[in-house]
């Protein structure tokens, strides 16, 4: 059931959700507001983000990648959270599903979060495995590349924390004290999600059961590693809502479908299950 007035109609969604155990699962669309653009939005350009297969092939690619991600970071490295992260922390679900790299439900004061693709304020090596701070590798790129930030930073962001710019010939890309190449520790197109972490978000939308409910917050549903738990909670009987601008690949498969802006459901929301608490207390 598609719903695009926000009442009466949110009110029973509302209802439905005031006092049920949830489960939430968010994308792109919960972090606009928050001055990231999204992938799949209405009006959003259509995006090719490198895949993990481009990524590992020449180091050219890293080249490019680090060239245009050291851009981009200047801007989702200071976004903060808004006030729909700020309620998804109030509401506090059993667990929280987040498909986004930002960071920012963590930064709002979620507490049980799966990031399910990693966060972008972490770097992995890819030889020896080693995990380091995205802070840390900036302030190298700061140095090894100096005036790139002035000469470039006007270029458009894009959603995944880089930008577009074509020529990245110039860039310098440091490398691990062991040799091997730097990545940051997401997971790109190409790549599977660590089956911990798909088997942890499994078991909490498995334990929802029809007393609970699943909560799907500004994500298209495009990619399989969020939609399947859509699948699941439907497959077992649980009552499905998803607040989304514009078609789900899980539209068929919700209980109820609402066509408003999240933070303005969840501020809504959070008064409900906690009234009279502020958004983002505890």
């Amino acid at each position: 059931m598609t719903l695009a007035a926000p009442r009466p109609v949110a009110g029973e969604v509302l209802d439905l959700l005031a006092t049920r155990p949830l489960v939430a699962l968010t994308g792109a669309g919960l972090s606009t507001d928050s001055g990231i653009p999204d992938y799949r939005g209405p009006g959003a350009p259509a995006r090719m983000p490198m895949t993990y297969q481009e990524f590992v092939a020449t180091p050219e690619a890293q080249q490019r990648y680090w060239a245009r991600s050291h851009l981009g970071w200047q801007r989702m490295g200071r976004a903060l959270p808004n006030d729909g992260h700020r309620a998804l922390a109030a509401i506090d679900p059993l667990l929280l599903i987040t498909q986004n790299v930002d960071g920012l439900h963590e930064a709002a004061g979620a507490r049980s979060v799966v990031a399910l693709h990693g966060r972008v304020a972490d770097v992995v090596c890819l030889g020896c495995r080693t995990t380091s701070s995205r802070a840390a590798l900036e302030r190298e790129l700061d140095a090894l590349n100096p005036g790139w930030l002035e000469r470039h930073g006007w270029v458009e962001s894009r959603p995944d924390g880089d930008v577009d710019l074509d020529d990245t010939r110039d860039f310098v890309v440091p490398r691990c004290p062991c040799g091997g190449s730097l990545k940051p520790d997401v997971v790109f197109f190409g790549e599977n999600v660590p089956p911990d972490r798909v088997a942890r978000c499994y078991a909490a939308v498995e334990a929802l059961g029809r007393d609970g409910a699943l909560l799907v917050a500004g994500s298209s549903l495009t990619v399989m590693s969020g939609l399947r738990f859509v699948k699941r909670a439907a497959s077992t009987g649980t009552p499905i809502v998803i607040v989304n601008r514009g078609e789900t690949r899980g539209d068929a498969l919700a209980t109820y479908k609402l066509e408003v802006g999240c933070s303005e459901f969840l501020v809504a929301l959070a008064e409900v299950r906690a009234p009279g608490a502020p958004v983002g207390a505890r």
